[in-house]
This record gives C-alpha cells, sequence and structure tokens, in this order.
C-alpha cells in the first residue's frame, strides 16, 4: 500500500467519477477498516448482494482505488485499499473535473449524511462513555480564505494523527472502536449589501 501520509490530489475526472457512488464509498471505508474484504464479506456486512459489491469493487480496481490482496480462492479473492485517502477539490479543474469532482462530493456527502442519521439513530444504545463523546459541531465565523486553509490543515492534522490505527490494527489501544470523522469546510456565497 502507498504511503498513509501521501496526499495527492485526484484531478481524473475518469477517477472523480469512479466516487460517484456511496456504495463505493462505502467499500473503501470498510475495506480500509478491516484491512482486506472480499465482495461476499463486503455484501454481508453492507447489505447488498455480492454482485452489486463485485461490480463496484471491480470499478474501484479499474481506477486504482483498491486492488486484489493475497490469500484469495477462486472467486473469493480479498481486495485492499491503495490509499487511505482519497483527497480531492474542485478548484483548478476543467470542466469535465468539475463536474465529476461534484458528483462525487455529492456521493460522499449522501453516504455521510445516510451514516450519521444512522448512528444518531443508535446513539441511545452506546454505552454511557461513547454517549458523553459522541456530537456534532456547526458553526458560522468570518474567516479569510488564508485562515479556512489554516483550519482545514489543523483538521488533518488531528486526523493523521490517529491514522496509522486505520491501517495496523496492533496500534489500536484496547477498548477503541471505529470512530468517523466528518468534518466540511464551505464558504457562503456573498450575500448582497443591504441598502
Amino acid at each position: 500500500m502507498p504511503d498513509k501520509d501521501e496526499r495527492e490530489l485526484i484531478r481524473d475526472p475518469r477517477r472523480l467519477r469512479a466516487l460517484a457512488h456511496p456504495l463505493r464509498w462505502e467499500l473503501l471505508d470498510l475495506i480500509a477498516a478491516e484491512g482486506t474484504a472480499t465482495a461476499t464479506r463486503c455484501a454481508h456486512v453492507l447489505d447488498q448482494s455480492v454482485a452489486s459489491c463485485s461490480y463496484h469493487l471491480n470499478m474501484l480496481a479499474k481506477y486504482g482505488f483498491v486492488e486484489e490482496a493475497a490469500g484469495g480462492e477462486g472467486r473469493e479473492k480479498p481486495w485492499r485499499v491503495t490509499s487511505v485517502n482519497q483527497d480531492f477539490r474542485l478548484y483548478d479543474l476543467e470542466q469535465e473535473g468539475v463536474l465529476a469532482g461534484e458528483a462525487a462530493a455529492g456521493a460522499l456527502v449522501d453516504r455521510e449524511a445516510a451514516l450519521l442519521k444512522d448512528r444518531i439513530r443508535r446513539h441511545g444504545l452506546e454505552p454511557v462513555e461513547w454517549q458523553r463523546t459522541i456530537g456534532m459541531i456547526s458553526s458560522n465565523t468570518f474567516l479569510t480564505a488564508d485562515e479556512l486553509a489554516a483550519v482545514r490543515e489543523e483538521l488533518m492534522a488531528i486526523v493523521d494523527r490517529y491514522r496509522d490505527r486505520l491501517t495496523d490494527p496492533d496500534l489500536r489501544p484496547a477498548g477503541s472502536r471505529e470512530v468517523r470523522l466528518f468534518a466540511a469546510t464551505t464558504v457562503a456565497p456573498e450575500r448582497p449589501n443591504p441598502s
């Protein structure tokens, strides 16, 4: 697997379009968390058909997001992610790239919204020590473009501090569980001046 700290931006419109499906984001998350997974395992965990998971895994492989891992037999081939980073931004792209990036971002947001709603519904089922740690933050403020870029980098630094635990189960402390961190930085459109 490539270096975990690699932050190469995805700029190829075809690769961005390959991410324009929520199930593909789910597959990437599952395989990253488990290290490897077969289409059968993915179908079982994600409540999908094996055929659907197999199709989407092959599409992810075609565009370099997953690859076959060692240890499979026949049709039960395990897959692994090629990188735990799927970093893309919509700036400085040709029109085709912008449209593909918008579709990929839309699929990611749809997937995150569904995941968040599901986990909110399950909140009360968690032990109290976990209930106290779960929350959402939504805030508006005024920043310059440079300040917003710094905020994004600070958020990524927090995530990177624990990223090794995703790919190396030996680094996971006793009692740790898979945790989802999702943050978005957006800028509001300019508002007309009051007259």
